[in-house]
């Protein structure tokens, strides 16, 4: 099927996801870091990417969606972030400042993150 980068600093989030998506026949490739998920993209040269908001900085899923659209990265990403539980602030799709096609709260419910992702992948 697709394959799918997740970055994210919390090893069951990566773990569970990976065990979603690769029963959903997916290949799935990992980082726990902004810097390890940019060379992946490189790497791995995903279909899809899976990014936390909140990594080793409040912002690095943000910030590695902006700069990954400056270099023109064109495949989706879905952003994954319980910053709207923790703080109450809720983010939405914005070009410049979130450019991310997507998101999904946390905890991941699998049959949605299933679906999202098959929604994702087929546009």
């Amino acid at each position: 099927m697709a394959r799918i980068l997740v970055v994210d600093d919390d090893p069951d989030i990566v773990d569970s996801v990976r065990l979603f998506l690769e029963q959903d026949g997916h290949e799935v490739a990992s980082a726990s870091n902004r810097d390890d998920g940019m060379g992946q993209v490189k790497s791995f040269k995903p279909d899809l990417l899976i990014l936390d908001v909140m990594m080793e900085q409040p912002d690095d899923g943000i910030a590695m969606a902006q700069e990954l659209r400056r270099q023109a990265f064109t495949a989706p990403i879905l952003l994954l972030t319980s910053i709207s539980k923790a703080t109450g602030s809720t983010y939405g799709k914005d070009e410049e400042m979130v450019p991310v096609d997507a998101f999904q709260e946390k905890p991941v419910v699998p049959e949605k993150l299933v679906a999202l992702v098959k929604e994702l992948l087929s546009k």
